[in-house]
Order: structure tokens, then sequence, then C-alpha cells
């Protein structure tokens, strides 16, 4: 089998055995960084469409009377890669850090490819919640005050929620299988970077 088909094969594999896929991102050599290349692409797309489409931006896209079906779809397709690659880049680097101030090794290319992995929920997230959401709760999804705020929408709230938990723990699990470290050396790690994260998107508001 070759190296590409092992990579592709190990997105699904990551919700199963996390931590054998994450073992083999300690492989860093050029053949192996070359065959994981476009499945993380992928999970970086599919990751950020699903990530953008749970913002408030979202919410009320239809609301702008300008904006239809199609506009939504394009509008997600492309916010989905801005905000995947912020994403893969911003939080990859705030992991290489937070493992180095933590005595890790391992280079900033292998954290944003473990960060890549992790986000397999929230890929996934697109493919399942996704499709029975827009077919129950149809355009009420992009709009303010529409079903999607009551009864059954609270539920695939809830789901989106499980789904960040679930990415969230993928990333401990990561962690502590690339570094080899214990839970809380990990755990220290995925608290530094969330401190990070809620600093940076907490800036915007006191500048």
């Amino acid at each position: 089998m070759s190296p590409e088909r092992q990579w592709w094969l190990r997105i699904p594999a990551v919700l199963i055995s996390p931590r054998a896929v994450f073992v083999a991102l300690r492989d860093d050599s050029e053949a192996e960084v070359e065959a994981r290349a476009e499945p993380v692409l992928a999970l970086i797309l599919l990751a950020g469409i699903g990530g953008v489409l749970v913002t408030s931006t979202a919410s009320e896209l239809l609301d702008d009377v300008e904006f239809d079906g199609l506009l939504v779809a394009v509008w997600a397709l492309i916010a989905g890669g801005i905000y995947g690659f912020a994403g893969y880049f911003i939080v990859g680097g705030a992991v290489y850090l937070a493992a180095r101030g933590l005595g890790g090794l391992g280079d900033y290319r292998r954290a944003r490819h473990l960060v890549a992995f992790a986000a397999v929920p929230l890929a996934l997230s697109l493919l399942l919640v996704w499709p029975p959401r827009i077919a129950l709760l149809g355009s009420d999804v992009f709009r303010r005050g529409g079903e999607d705020e009551r009864g059954l929408g609270e539920a695939f709230h809830a789901l989106d929620i499980a789904f960040g938990l679930w990415a969230l723990s993928l990333l401990l699990v990561g962690v502590r299988a690339v570094h080899g470290w214990g839970w809380w050396r990990s755990l220290g790690v995925v608290g530094l970077v969330a401190l990070f994260l809620a600093a940076f998107a907490y800036l915007p508001s006191v500048i």
C-alpha cells in the first residue's frame, strides 16, 4: 500500500485508534510529509467549512436579501477555506509554542499536521450533521429567530459542541502520543493553547 493511501485511511482511523495515527506523525521524513499533504489539505478545508457554518455570521446570512442558497454555499466554501487555513496556522503555532515551552521537540509543521488530524470530528460534522440539519430546518439555519433557535435546533447546537469537544480530546491524545508524554503534561499544552486562543479572540474587543 502506498504511503499516500495509508494517510487517507488514517483519517477515519483517527476516530477509532487515534494514538496509532498520531504516533505516525513522528516520522518527519520528506516522503511521509509529502504523502500526508493532500489528506491534511482536505481536512483543513472540510473542518474550516464545518467551523465557519456554526458562527453567528453564518446564522444571519439569509437575513440579507441579496443572499440566496447558492451564495450561501459559495460563502461557506470561501470563508471555510480562509477559516480553516487560519486555524491551521494559528492553532498549529499555539500547539508548537506551548509544547516547546514544556520541553517538547518537533517542528512547527508537525504541530500543524497534528492539529489537522485532531480536527477530523469538525470535518465529520460537516458530512453527518449539516445534511439532516438543512433537510429538517431548511433556510432557518441561516436566519435569525428561525426554528434553528428552538427545539430541534438546540439539539443540533448541542451536537456542534459535542463534535468540538471531540476534536479537543483528539488534540490532547495527539499531543500525548506525538511527544510520548503523560496526561498532565499534555493537558498543560492544551490548556496553554486554550488560553492563547481565548486571548486572541478577546484582543479585537480591547483594541
